[in-house]
């Protein structure tokens, strides 16, 4: 049967979560009279996660999930939901119960008005000032960076067209991207403002480490996926200016030695060559990137599953 909405969550250690989550998405899946799917990714829960799931599936068909032997992170979470999704749009949302279901028919039909990628905007947030300070600083970046304004890259809840999601490279920490990386690819995407609940059970499963390591991601991903950077313009240029710097220093003495001067050996000679050292690294660093850049494919996903002992 052809489906026309998969819903994709990552869960890690929500098990009390899970049946209202499931439950409120069938409610609301239901009522718009489309034909759909739920597929869970249980991220290597810890908790009962997979017992619950084992026994939501026997009241909900539509419900498929997948179980990680460890916890391999969001973005791994979300390229399996991605690969085994088969709606035409794709809605991903966090299993905690702050993302509400009930914006799935706005997402659709932003979709369905033009759009490839339709991103959460969580307008009234209720999380800790320790939280929204550093996204707001985080959004505000990337949106430099990516050239596209958006309020809440990091928003959970989502909408794809499926073509988008499923050519989109997930792994890593590069979840956060997204938007961005489609924007890059030559998508339409855009952004409507969606309800945030505060968390009912459990506690948020990020720290402050994320923000430093999405600064660092956000680097990478301007180089390797946006198609406007080079590596090797980037580094060559630093490189190129640094031994610019050297070479000067050092064609004084040079000179100096030509003209039969007396050359000594002074602080600022052995700094030009340092320069010069640094010039030249700087200058591989970027052919380096050149080469991971341009001739890096990334295979399929390949994490171990539960599913995979049966097969």
């Amino acid at each position: 049967m052809k489906v026309d909405i998969s819903v994709v969550v990552p869960a890690f250690n929500e098990a009390e979560s899970l049946p209202e989550l499931i439950e409120r998405n069938a409610h609301v899946l239901t009522s718009m009279n489309r034909t759909w799917e739920v597929i869970v990714i249980d991220d290597g829960s810890t908790d009962n996660s997979f017992e619950v799931l084992e026994d939501l599936q026997k009241t909900y068909s539509a419900l498929r999930f997948f179980s990680f032997r460890r916890n391999y992170g969001k973005s791994a979470a979300l390229e399996v939901g991605f690969g085994e999704a088969e709606g035409k749009y794709i809605i991903t949302m966090d299993a905690d119960l702050q993302d509400d279901p009930a914006e799935i028919p706005e997402l659709i039909g932003t979709l369905e008005s033009g759009y490839d990628l339709v991103s959460g905007w969580k307008k009234v947030r209720h999380d800790p000032i320790s939280k929204t300070l550093p996204s707001k600083l985080f959004n505000r970046v990337t949106s430099m960076v990516a050239g596209i304004r958006l309020h809440d890259f990091n928003c959970g809840l989502k909408g794809y067209r499926s073509v988008v999601a499923k050519g989109l490279p997930v792994y890593g920490e590069m979840h956060r991207f997204l938007p961005a990386i489609s924007h890059w690819q030559g998508y339409r995407v855009t952004e409507i403002p969606v309800q945030h609940h505060s968390r009912k059970h459990g506690q948020s499963k990020f720290g402050p480490a994320r923000f430093v390591n999405g600064f660092l991601d956000l680097m990478t991903v301007s180089f390797v996926h946006s198609g406007k950077r080079s590596p090797l313009h980037i580094f060559g240029r630093i490189g190129l200016f640094l031994g610019l710097i050297g070479l000067a220093i050092l064609s004084v003495f040079l000179f100096g030695y030509l003209t039969g001067q007396g050359v000594r050996m002074r602080p600022i000679f052995f700094i030009a060559l340092i320069l010069v050292i640094i010039a030249m690294q700087f200058v591989s660093l970027g052919l380096l990137g050149e080469l991971v850049v341009k001739g890096h494919a990334r295979p399929k996903y390949r994490f171990r599953t539960r599913e995979d002992d049966d097969s």
